[in-house]
């Protein structure tokens, strides 16, 4: 396990978080779920904070989580949303550009997750 990876990616993903939100429209526009002024409507921005949360609520476990079991699952719980944010956004987002940008940015996390799991610390 390289724990330094996995509370780097738990940071990473905490900060993204806690900044979706406060504006969803971080993740609004580059998921295309903009009106044609640019702007996010209400609703959508309600429905996206929620996805904010779970993904700073995660990435603080990633981050506090003792080295071993519960670091795993935290690590876990995250390559699960990522896939899962993979499928359903690779699946519905608006405009095929938009959701292949959506499947490798949510696969690209969940890689580094995965790796930080199976890769193991180099003893010197």
């Amino acid at each position: 396990m390289r724990v330094n990876l996995l509370r780097g990616v738990g940071a990473a993903t905490a900060l993204y978080g806690l900044a979706v939100a406060a504006r969803p429209d971080l993740l609004a526009r580059p998921s295309g779920l903009v009106d044609p002024d640019g702007r996010t409507a209400p609703a959508t921005a309600v429905s996206l904070r929620p996805l904010g949360w779970r993904d700073a609520a995660s990435g603080i476990a990633m981050l506090t989580a003792p080295a071993g079991p519960a670091l795993t699952a935290a690590t876990l719980l995250r390559i699960a949303a990522d896939l899962g944010d993979a499928v359903l956004l690779g699946g519905t987002l608006p405009g095929r550009g938009t959701r292949a940008k959506a499947v490798a940015v949510s696969v690209g996390w969940g890689a580094l997750s995965v790796a930080g799991l199976l890769v193991h610390e180099r003893k010197e």
